[in-house]
């Protein structure tokens, strides 16, 4: 442990929440690799995090982060800090006749079901998608036919110092799997999103269950859900599918180390037990390197790698 990380700890220890140091994030993605960072803090409300961020130094480097589903950290570690979401900032509550507002730490399929049992469509498609509200945001995350910010109306973000704001569906462009405006990962640490209002429709509880039920029953038919990964790995490329493009250059069952391309679904890369991070990007590149000797076509990544390598 540095004298930093130590003097960090020293900076925040009156922040409400959880705060280890040299914490392994193998235990906070869901791929369940990646080394160490310096100082891991998990908040218990949005005002323990505000204060943290106060009393946090600036130049301290922070990674926002919600259940890891989405995210590669290199064996070697981070350096600086990770603010984990999802144990404190899971609250998702009706908001009008038409409304849901959800903090960024609430899991998406949370959200799906919560919805419908305040009698609201339109929101079915999150419980196919295995990350946090602040990350589907943040990328516009996707799934079985819906997009995160076709249902957004607002947001609440929170700066480096800990201001707190409240921006309309209007100030931010979405795209595919990408966001630009004033919060998220454009935005290289000026705001980050910590809850949604999301416009719905009233209708039939019942129906939505049914719907999910049908959407989960798909996943798990066509993806391996029981392995350790990160969902897809790849975006798909305009007008055509990354899952396509990679079994037809004869990818499926490719592996390097414990990390493999599934057989199941070819745009996941699983961890099949003693994987390392350096396996999963080794097996990345090489899968690009296959796919555009094949195909012609770059594959863009849609997970976040951060860290130093071993």
């Amino acid at each position: 442990m540095s004298g930093r990380a130590k003097d960090w700890r020293a900076a925040v220890m009156g922040a409400g929440g959880e705060v280890r140091l040299d914490e392994s994030m193998a235990r906070h993605t869901t791929w369940r690799v990646g080394g160490a960072v310096d100082l891991f803090y998990a908040p218990a409300s949005c005002a323990a995090l505000a204060d943290f961020l106060a009393r946090l130094d600036p130049a301290v480097p922070v990674l926002w982060s919600g259940l890891g589903s989405n995210l590669l950290v290199r064996d070697g570690g981070l350096r600086g800090v990770v603010v984990s979401l999802h144990k404190g900032l899971t609250k998702v509550a009706r908001d009008g006749a038409d409304g849901v507002c959800a903090e960024a730490g609430a899991p998406c399929n949370r959200v799906a079901r919560r919805a419908a049992a305040f009698g609201l469509r339109g929101a079915e498609f999150l419980c196919g998608i295995p990350g946090t509200v602040g990350g589907a945001l943040a990328m516009n995350a996707g799934a079985f036919g819906g997009e995160t910010w076709s249902l957004v109306s607002a947001v609440r973000t929170m700066d480096r110092g800990g201001g707190i704001r409240r921006r309309d569906a209007a100030e931010f462009e979405a795209g595919y799997r990408e966001l630009r405006g004033p919060a998220g990962p454009a935005a290289d640490g000026g705001e980050w999103f910590i809850g949604a209002r999301l416009r719905l429709r009233r209708g039939d509880g019942g129906e939505s269950t049914a719907q999910m039920a049908e959407i989960l029953a798909r996943r798990n038919a066509t993806q391996p859900a029981q392995s350790a990964s990160a969902g897809s790995v790849f975006r798909n490329p305009a007008g055509d599918f990354a899952a396509r493009l990679i079994d037809s250059a004869g990818l499926k069952g490719r592996a390097v180390g414990g990390a493999a391309v599934s057989s199941r679904h070819a745009n996941f890369i699983v961890n099949t037990g003693a994987a390392t991070a350096a396996d999963v990007e080794s097996l990345m590149n090489q899968v690009r390197a296959a796919v555009f000797a094949a195909h012609g076509v770059q594959l863009a990544p849609e997970v976040r790698i951060v860290g130093e390598a071993r």
